[in-house]
């Protein structure tokens, strides 16, 4: 399941190598949302920061999600944006103000090189904001949105630099085209999230979460139900079948609950005959602090299940419309189920799950789950060590 982390930061000569003569002062990313695209991109700061030791690195995000990167020790400058509520007034007199606010700060960060992690038109036009020297993205080809290429001063063809189609690879290969020398290429052969950099503080709600878990002196299992696609939600019922399972096994079955999602939390736990139980999870850091105290988490294509695997927790991703290669926990399609279908990864939105999902049954998700506990019984983590 783990990669072994980079240990020996990249020397100063390697960076110029990189870089040549104009070695970068000041790069800006742009990533703003949601949270397992912005998990997917931590090997891609972390990988810049071995280059570029001395460089300040600033992240453009979205508001709802900057808590995440907070206090990372690699970035020196956070710059969260409400994007996303700009698109409903966006000519209405507070909104235009809200943008100009945004886009003066972006510009004041003075980035020599800006990077798009985005690949639509809302990063492209953010990057462009920075101003800087060089705006590096991905190819037409390679974009969600094609025709936000205009926005790049440099475009890179991420598939063909880089091999394999997960996300973190496709961030990964904005770097890799930079120059052939083996001093980069070194810098991203071994990913690295560095969870043990994300969400250190460790509220007082999960010591008393603990201590009363800890009671039971049963194993904790984790189930996150919600998604950002209705069709990529495992139905609520087979949710309350795997909890009772679970919970015959001897395994004590927790819903963290976020924003919007309490209503499905206690839906499963009434499906599940009390087999599960609720905890509100809606700060960032308890459910990090959960996350990195549970046996296993299980859930779909979300992000809470990129941020467990990015922090070392073991995961189970339950996966229906989306490619569990590009999609799925980095570099461990064994803690995936999926079902492949004639129409698999349409990476359609409909109002519930269709067969992709349909066609994995509760029996089937708890023998895996069983299986990832017995296996990693015993082993511990190399992504980064709990926050105590």
């Amino acid at each position: 399941m783990s990669r072994p982390s980079i240990e020996t930061p990249v020397s100063n000569s390697s960076a110029a190598t990189v870089w040549g003569a104009a070695t970068p002062q000041r790069i800006l990313l742009v990533r703003t949302s949601a949270m397992g695209d912005i998990v997917h991109c931590l090997p891609f700061l972390s990988a810049l920061r071995r280059l570029v030791p001395k460089a300040e690195i600033g992240w453009v995000v979205e508001k709802v999600w900057s808590p995440i990167l907070e206090g990372h020790p690699d970035i020196h400058r956070l710059i969260p944006v409400r994007a996303k509520a700009w698109r409903k007034k966006p000519w209405s007199a507070p909104i235009r103000a809200e943008i100009g606010q945004a886009l003066a700060e972006i510009r004041s960060f003075r980035a020599d090189l800006t990077f798009d992690l985005m690949g639509n038109h809302k990063g492209g036009f953010l990057a462009r904001a920075s101003r800087a020297d060089r705006i590096i993205g991905a190819s037409e080809s390679c974009r969600r949105e094609r025709s936000s290429a205009r926005w790049m001063k440099e475009t890179v063809d991420t598939k063909a630099v880089q091999p394999g189609v997960h996300a973190v690879d496709q961030a990964l290969a904005l770097l890799a085209s930079l120059t052939g020398e083996d001093g980069l290429h070194e810098a991203i052969r071994e990913v690295s999230f560095e969870g043990h950099k994300l969400l250190t503080r460790r509220p007082p709600e999960a010591d008393a979460f603990f201590e009363a878990q800890s009671r039971s002196g049963r194993p904790l299992v984790l189930i996150q139900a919600g998604a950002g696609w209705a069709n990529k939600m495992y139905p609520l019922q087979w949710w309350g079948e795997v909890a009772r399972n679970l919970d015959e096994q001897g395994f004590d079955v927790w819903l963290p609950g976020a924003p919007g999602e309490f209503h499905w939390a206690e839906l499963i736990v009434e499906l599940s005959d009390g087999a599960a139980r609720t905890v509100d999870a809606t700060d960032f850091h308890l459910l990090a602090a959960l996350l990195r105290g549970a046996s296993l988490l299980i859930g779909g294509d979300t992000g809470p299940v990129h941020l467990a695997h990015a922090l070392g927790t073991p995961v189970l991703s339950i996966i229906g419309p989306t490619d569990p290669n590009r999609n799925g926990p980095y570099r461990a399609l064994d803690h995936v189920l999926f079902h492949p279908l004639p129409c698999s990864y349409c990476y359609k939105r409909f109002d519930g799950p269709r067969a992709c999902l349909l066609s994995i049954p509760p029996k089937q998700v708890t023998e895996k789950a069983l299986e990832i506990l017995r296996r990693q019984e015993g082993r511990s983590s190399r992504f980064g060590s709990p926050v105590s």
